[in-house]
């Protein structure tokens, strides 16, 4: 099963990181949603809610502010002005 490589970090620290089937996080242009096999992307972050759905089961969620949001070869790095984890929950 295919998965994607997450990063969450913020100025100060790391937030997350692990495996995930699936993430979205709200960009300047909208909402975005990534799963494995999505095309190169580069985006400027817009402030709101990160929701990844890790491959454990589980569902992350992290309140993000400013930055960026970079997909390559099933890596994606949320590296945002401030990040704080919200929730962990299994689905």
């Amino acid at each position: 099963m295919a998965e994607l490589n997450v990063q969450i970090v913020s100025e100060e620290r790391a937030v997350w990181e692990g495996t995930a089937s699936s993430i979205s996080a709200r960009t300047i242009n909208g909402e975005i949603g990534i799963m494995p096999g999505h095309t190169p992307l580069l985006a400027v972050l817009g402030d709101g809610e990160v929701v990844v759905r890790a491959t454990d089961g589980q569902t992350i969620t992290a309140q993000a502010e400013g930055g960026f949001f970079s997909v390559d070869n099933d890596t994606v790095v949320i590296a945002a002005h401030s990040a704080s984890l919200g929730s962990a929950a299994t689905a």
